[in-house]
């Protein structure tokens, strides 16, 4: 998207951004670090204002350019993800509260995930609804994209079923059913298996050649809120609500196959509001991050299990982190109603 685009007419005018000073930055204008930028912001820390509601979801594009959230206002923003992260749009069109958003690998389309029991299908360039997927007889509480298509998705409901899209037909192409309503879904990297998860405290896999399940993976105590793929596909991370986040290693065959849990990073908390808190990796898998109750980001090293930030400055839970793609950036959004994006230290 070109950065030049300005915001359509009926925008809310009360979208701006605030420079406020932070953790992520030097605070010694004496030290040798103090002049150095590691990104493309024009300040080391960005505070972006405008919704109106608790902001459920981020998403940077893949190409780095633009920034996506949702929130309880029934609204998604889109925003510059450089310079002073300029409001550049709004998809309008969701009647309650939109609980995710992804973009499609190509950068040019985004899915939306809603309590009003749809799922829709966006033109990124536009801001125009393309397709509104219906068929989901709950609220969907997550989306997820391809890594390897731009027209194919996967949708979790607590109508107990993951419903597989193809935007180009009518109608899900498949519908997996479980016995306990879903709350988070990702689709692996070849596009033949899908993740699921809800508060069964179970990731299942399936096969979607046969859509059988191929695999389960047990290790957590309560809900899981949020999956998330590695970028090599190597491993899943899971998020839940007995107060951990997990990673898995799905590769087809590993030393002990009933040992898949690979790490347990410790440090985020749920609360009672059980909201479905995200996760996510960073562009090489080195970091990983979740949103916490504690309205704290909170990022780990993923050899070690380390926590290697601790980032204060919502006032309310921080309900999800992104990485940005190509730079050193973080991205969180809050029940504050709030996004921070600033740069990590080195």
């Amino acid at each position: 998207m070109s950065l030049s685009k300005r915001q359509r007419i009926g925008e809310p005018s009360q979208s701006i951004t605030l420079y406020e000073p932070s953790l992520l930055e030097p605070k010694d204008e004496n030290s040798s670090s103090f002049a150095i930028r590691t990104s493309s912001l024009a300040h080391p820390t960005m505070k972006l204002t405008g919704h109106k509601g608790s902001i459920y979801s981020l998403a940077f594009s893949p190409d780095g350019e633009c920034l996506v959230s949702s929130s309880f206002d029934m609204n998604c923003f889109l925003w510059n993800a450089s310079g002073n992260c300029e409001n550049i749009s709004v998809l309008t069109g969701h009647k309650n509260a939109v609980l995710d958003v992804k973009w499609s690998q190509c950068s040019e389309f985004i899915a939306t995930a809603s309590a009003d029991k749809t799922a829709a299908w966006w033109d990124g360039n536009n801001s125009v609804r393309i397709k509104k997927l219906q068929g989901h007889d709950g609220i969907v509480n997550t989306i997820d994209t391809s890594k390897i298509s731009s027209k194919l998705l996967a949708t979790a409901s607590d109508d107990c079923t993951v419903k597989l899209w193809d935007v180009r037909v009518k109608g899900c192409t498949s519908t997996l059913e479980h016995d306990f309503p879903c709350t988070a879904v990702a689709l692996g990297m070849d596009n033949n298996t899908v993740y699921s998860a809800g508060i069964d405290n179970c990731i299942t896999a399936w096969d979607l050649r046969t859509n059988e399940k191929s695999m389960k993976m047990k290790g957590h105590d309560d809900t899981i809120t949020c999956l998330s793929l590695h970028p090599k596909g190597t491993h899943l991370l899971s998020n839940s609500m007995d107060g951990t986040l997990k990673s898995w290693d799905i590769r087809p065959f590993v030393p002990d196959g009933s040992k898949r849990l690979s790490k347990t990073f410790i440090g985020a908390t749920h609360n009672a509001e059980k909201g479905l808190l995200k996760c996510a990796w960073n562009s090489d898998g080195t970091m990983v991050t979740s949103g916490s109750a504690d309205k704290v980001v909170h990022i780990w090293d993923e050899l070690t299990a380390e926590e290697l930030y601790y980032l204060p400055g919502h006032n309310g839970c921080v309900n999800s982190v992104v990485f940005h793609p190509k730079e050193n950036v973080i991205a969180s959004g809050s029940s504050d109603k709030t996004i921070y994006v600033g740069e990590l230290s080195s």
